[in-house]
């Protein structure tokens, strides 16, 4: 579809479903720079049902409703599609939920969060099918919002950060009482889990693993250590013939630069799979033989910690915590395994001993955010596993420029944030971001 040529008024789009399912699920949002909320949202929809479709609005529907969008219509897309938990995407959804655009889908239900979303008139946008009984509510996604991020990159504060995530989680680090910190760490430690579901979201997928190393193994390439693995929750492992393949960064703001390199690995693991054979008749049936087909690879994501991020990036980088991003991670359809506190240097010693053995190829992408001082992909590429994604349509988008996105527009994000009862960045705020920035690149340019 040309979105300079298409409107919601022109849908619904393509064939009508044959009959309306119970089963078929229906959510629709603005999903702007995808954050783990999003998710959330995504997964417990689809947890009451066998399909989840997911309705996306467009650009000029969100500004006239409730501001502009940080995210291009097509960047949401691309973020949406990657959810593991969702079965179609449907762009230019209108504002309003409408019955005609659901039915047209097949879907019987639509599910929202438990908070209130209105139009630009002020009126509730599920008034129609809530007047059909046909809306069924979920829990809102605690402490996350695109609004709580925006306000991160305005206000420069680093009060999000987590110095361990593990002692988080075990509730020896965080505010309030022994018995809250507890409460919460294991409140995470569930989401965590239930984030690591198949595309079901009722059964395990993918397998979660701390790593834990000594300050300088994790952030530079000063100190080679194996480190300890240590095992969250169970999920799949590599099946009969799968290369394993590992892929690390901060995966910061979750966006359509990471999941298209995502995507990338995995097509240039099916072409090196097809030239080998994978999708020949035989191999096919002798796989489906013993249960259902899968694909050629399975993807292990690294995520570095807040500290290593901060580190490299200065300022008050990464925007979202290592839970935050780890949850993005997660979601994501792309990844089979997430280890927690992964080293900024995939060294020789961490590489061959991680629970998998030695990776058959660590991937890696372009990048223009992390300003380095040495190539912390030696190790890989000595042992001959390294393989690289060249430049794409989205190898540009990351947390730098987003962050910038939002600065260019401030006023009119500084608007949609006070709508939203938000206090406003201020000049003092707005001078301490810039003087952060100026002192990093000081930095930079002296390494």
């Amino acid at each position: 579809m040309n979105s300079n040529q298409v409107t919601e008024k022109d849908g619904p789009f393509g064939e009508a479903a044959p009959e309306i399912l119970d089963g078929r699920i229906w959510v629709d949002g603005c999903w702007d720079f995808f954050h783990h909320g999003h998710a959330g949202a995504m997964l417990q929809a689809r947890q009451l049902g066998t399909e989840l479709v997911v309705g996306i609005h467009s650009d000029e529907s969100i500004l006239e409703n409730k501001g502009p969008t940080v995210m291009t219509l097509e960047e949401r897309i691309a973020a949406v599609d990657a959810c593991r938990w969702v079965t179609q995407s449907v762009p230019y959804a209108p504002y309003v939920t409408s019955l005609p655009w659901i039915s047209h889908y097949g879907c019987k239900y639509v599910v929202h969060g438990d908070d209130i979303t209105s139009d630009s008139s002020g009126e509730d946008c599920y008034r129609y099918v809530k007047a059909a009984g046909r809306f069924k509510v979920v829990k809102r996604t605690p402490s996350i919002s695109t609004t709580d991020l925006v306000g991160r990159m305005l206000l420069c504060t680093r009060t999000h950060f987590i110095k361990s995530f593990t002692n988080l989680l075990d509730g020896e680090e965080g505010s309030g009482t022994p018995e809250e910190r507890k409460k919460e760490g294991d409140e995470m430690t569930k989401r965590i889990k239930l984030y690591a579901t198949d595309q079901t979201g009722l059964h395990p997928g993918s397998s979660v693993w701390f790593w834990t190393a000594s300050v300088a193994a994790r952030k530079t390439d000063t100190e080679e250590e194996e480190g300890v693995f240590t095992r969250l929750c169970e999920g799949s492992q590599p099946k009969p013939g799968q290369r394993v393949v590992y892929v690390d960064g901060g995966f910061d703001l979750f966006s359509s630069g990471h999941i298209e390199f995502l995507r990338q690995v995995i097509k240039s693991e099916e072409k090196m799979g097809a030239d080998e054979g994978w999708y020949s008749k035989e191999a096919v049936e002798e796989r489906t033989s013993k249960g259902s087909d899968y694909g050629p690879v399975f993807v292990i994501a690294g995520v570095h910690d807040d500290e290593v991020i901060n580190h490299w990036k200065g300022v008050n980088y990464p925007i979202m915590n290592i839970y935050e991003r780890g949850l993005c991670v997660l979601q994501c359809k792309y990844i089979n395994s997430v280890i927690f506190g992964a080293p900024f240097t995939p060294t020789r010693a961490y590489l061959t001993s991680t629970p998998w053995g030695t990776p058959d190829a660590v991937y890696h992408g372009p990048t223009s955010f992390m300003p380095l001082t040495y190539d912390p992909y030696t190790a890989p590429k000595e042992m001959g596993i390294y393989r690289e994604i060249g430049m794409h349509e989205y190898a540009g988008v990351n947390a730098g420029q987003i962050v910038q996105r939002i600065m260019k527009s401030r006023d009119m994000y500084e608007e949609r944030q006070r709508v939203k009862g938000v206090k406003g960045i201020g000049e003092e705020a707005q001078r301490r971001r810039e003087q952060m920035e100026e002192e990093q690149k000081l930095k930079e340019s002296l390494a």
